[in-house]
């Protein structure tokens, strides 16, 4: 089972991401496997995907809105946002726009190209579980959210900038 950093602590991955759909009848059927599906296969057969019994989230792309989800948003325990790249910043958007204007509260996944040292801001945007790439060291990963002591600015993870908490 894969290793993850889930609320900065190692924990096993239960999920699996869905990136490849060779045979979409496959997914359709009722199974016990807790699957991350892409957010356009989610769409096109949301009713048929209703009726699995098993655990399901979504993923969304980087290019991928999160108001897409509509309704069913606060229905996934958990949302993966997909970095295709390090350098490719948009899921920290879309991360603080489901926490602080979505009001959405369960799980909410980095996963991708995702890197020790971006850890510390992906929290600071609401996410609390990283899927880290092959490369990296889950264990080393977990002193990234103590590389900083403090932050000037607002965030999810503390909504008043420093001049507000020192007075």
């Amino acid at each position: 089972m894969a290793k993850l950093i889930k609320n900065r602590a190692l924990a096993n991955d239960e999920w699996v991401l869905v990136q490849e759909i060779a045979d979409p009848q496959t997914l359709l059927q009722d199974c016990e496997q807790a699957l991350i599906l892409p957010l356009p296969f989610w769409l096109e057969h949301r009713d048929a995907l209703c009726q699995r019994q098993a655990r399901k989230a979504v993923w969304l792309d980087s290019h991928e809105l999160p108001e897409a989800l509509g309704e069913d948003l606060h229905g996934f325990e958990l949302i993966a946002l997909r970095f295709p790249v390090f350098s490719d910043g948009r899921a920290y958007s879309s991360a603080r726009e489901l926490r602080q204007n979505l009001a959405y509260k369960g799980e909410l996944r980095a996963v991708g190209d995702v890197l020790r040292d971006q850890l510390f801001y992906m929290a600071r945007c609401g996410f609390d579980s990283f899927a880290l790439r092959e490369d990296q060291n889950p264990e080393h990963a977990l002193t990234a959210f103590d590389d900083f002591r403090d932050a000037y600015q607002s965030s999810v993870d503390c909504p008043d900038p420093l001049f507000r908490r020192r007075a």
